[in-house]
């Protein structure tokens, strides 16, 4: 039997982190998010006070949300990894096909 590891709140908590890339400036209301994701208030207020304790999203002095420079320093730590990966290919093939 194969088993299945989707856990429905951890899977929202992620929608919502989702959600909130792109709206780095201005932020959105947690309605906002609660209805676009068709969630509880209640559950939209819990998701983003776990991605705060997390590091992830802050709330700004409008009471809208955001996420912090931590997921923008993650995807720089994504693109630096393919480009390092990217570069040692480049070099392994230049290797393999300059003229002897």
């Amino acid at each position: 039997m194969t088993e299945r590891y989707i856990n429905t709140a951890q899977q929202r908590v992620l929608r919502t982190l989702t959600m909130l890339c792109g709206h780095e400036l201005d932020g959105l209301a947690p309605g906002e998010i609660a209805k676009a994701l068709r969630s509880s208030p209640s559950n939209t207020t819990r998701d983003l006070a776990n991605l705060r304790e997390a590091g992830l999203a802050e709330s700004l002095e409008s009471g809208r949300w955001r996420v912090t420079p931590r997921v923008a320093q993650m995807a720089f730590a994504v693109a630096k990894s393919l480009d390092d990966a990217r570069a040692r290919v480049n070099e392994i093939t230049q290797r393999y096909t300059r003229d002897r």
